[in-house]
């Protein structure tokens, strides 16, 4: 079987810490129950660009389940872990449905290699494509449209690049079309829909939509409640401080951190902090963002007065250059900056590189020492400004994972299912109280019911939506 992983003899380990990761998986582990026998993604085609984590071995494995087949590469290229890539590679049982999956990621890739590795998850046998597309940032779905646009006239590819980044893409479509001038289209033709699991994905999708180049149906999961408020907040609490601790050894308390931005993935960090005993400053360019941080009692500045006041320094937005060179330069000595958005265009690496009066030494892996001749101090960059928590730690906890992904495999089977025209959509709400129910149990929480006159009493049926549409939780 077609794979590409770093070592496939980790696969021992990869199943063990997998099997200990269902057991904290109860949406992901009911589906399979509900589902297994009656197969109904069976003749799916499924090309997955999400991190190759132990959770998402468990998230393929359970599409698999489902009876789809699968094409995955991770969607950064620090963040797979290779024992659960060779884990899933090897498979559970050889020779059978449930044997292995191509997968093609190992941590340390490099720019040009990410995007060779995903070209070839979207290449199933004959020839073909997906039918359906995880996505977890947008990669998967920028190749797609820019190969199609390729396809048809677009001269994108041979513009200037602005960046590595934009020379390793158009380096890999010219590749493509030289061998296979149709791929992309037959790819369009057979797609079902995209689903997309976080912001900046999303972001680009709701662009193309607006622009009407959206080529596919896309469901955006990131913004289900049991999505955003959960993976978005209460993972990146769990995870942020987990990540900083193991590649600093740093102690928390007493230190002041600057969380830069008050969105939900802000939200988490804070908290974080807070329960570090961790002065937390906040910054913000929204109004109702910055009076929430301030009601819930966290300082809010500006950028300019916590440069030289924070200790540690975490982007959380989404956004492009929130941390910038000369936002760097003002720093206190050994100050640590690091990003726990998706991309790591938010923190302004590329201008470390290319000062003449920076140098840079590497500490330990993901760990990075910046000094700065002109100014006389340093500061440490963690994860090359990527995404810190799956860099230097191992991401999310499993239970945040399995409140994500049962919403993927409900997006997936939806799409399967259903047919769609070419735009966004979000689950029903009795998706999402279904996802948070089958999560309920496992932490031995129970809820009442309504009587039917207390439901008309508040306009809902008592077996749920309990919400209506415009509630914010």
């Amino acid at each position: 079987m077609e794979f590409e992983v770093k070592d496939i003899s980790l696969a021992e380990w990869g199943r063990k810490e997998i099997q200990l990761a269902e057991h904290e998986m109860p949406g992901l582990m009911s589906l399979r129950k509900r589902y297994g026998t009656t197969k109904p993604l069976k003749g799916a085609r499924i090309t997955g660009s999400l991190h190759m984590t132990v959770q998402t071995a468990v998230l393929i494995e359970t599409l698999q389940d489902l009876g789809a087949d699968i094409r995955w590469a991770s969607c950064n290229i620090y963040s797979t872990q290779d024992q659960a890539a060779a884990a899933v590679a090897k498979g559970r049982e050889e020779g059978t449905s449930r044997g292995g999956v191509p997968v093609f990621a190992w941590s340390g890739e490099t720019i040009e290699e990410y995007w060779d590795l995903l070209y070839k998850a979207f290449c199933f046998y004959e020839g073909k494509g997906p039918n359906l597309i995880v996505d977890d940032g947008g990669d998967a779905t920028l190749l797609l449209h820019r190969g199609y646009e390729l396809e048809h006239g677009d001269n994108w590819v041979y513009l200037e690049s602005k960046n590595e980044e934009e020379r390793c893409i158009r380096n890999v479509l010219k590749k493509i079309h030289a061998e296979d001038a149709g791929f992309w289209t037959r790819v369009v033709e057979s797609l079902r829909g995209i689903s997309e699991e976080t912001t900046t994905g999303v972001l680009r999708l709701r662009l193309r939509e607006e622009q009407n180049t959206l080529l596919v149906p896309a469901i955006n999961v990131n913004d289900s409640v049991t999505k955003s408020k959960f993976d978005n907040l209460y993972g990146c609490r769990e995870s942020i401080v987990d990540a900083i601790r193991r590649a600093t050894d740093i102690t928390l308390s007493g230190k002041t951190a600057v969380v830069c931005g008050y969105g939900n993935v802000g939200k988490g960090v804070a908290q974080a902090f807070r329960g570090c005993y961790t002065r937390v400053l906040v910054t913000e360019i929204d109004p109702i963002c910055a009076l929430q941080a301030a009601m819930e009692g966290y300082e809010v500045c500006k950028m300019e007065k916590a440069l030289s006041i924070g200790d540690i320094f975490v982007t959380t937005t989404g956004n492009y250059h929130v941390i910038n060179e000369q936002h760097m330069r003002q720093m206190r000595n050994q100050a640590i900056v690091c990003n726990i958005g998706h991309f790591d265009n938010e923190i302004d690496i590329a201008s470390l590189e290319r000062a003449s009066d920076i140098t840079k030494q590497n500490i330990k892996p993901l760990v990075d020492l910046y000094s700065f001749e002109t100014e006389g101090h340093s500061i440490l960059l963690l994860a090359g400004g990527r995404l810190v928590n799956l860099g230097c730690a191992t991401g999310h906890p499993s239970f945040i994972m399995s409140i994500s992904f049962t919403n993927q495999v409900l997006a997936q089977m939806t799409l399967w299912q259903e047919t769609h025209k070419p735009q966004m959509y979000l689950l029903d709400k009795r998706i999402d109280e279904e996802v948070a129910t089958l999560h309920l149990a496992a932490l031995g929480a129970e809820i009442d019911s309504i009587t039917s006159e207390q439901g008309e009493y508040i306009a809902v049926n008592v077996a749920g939506p309990f919400k209506h549409e415009q509630y914010r939780y």
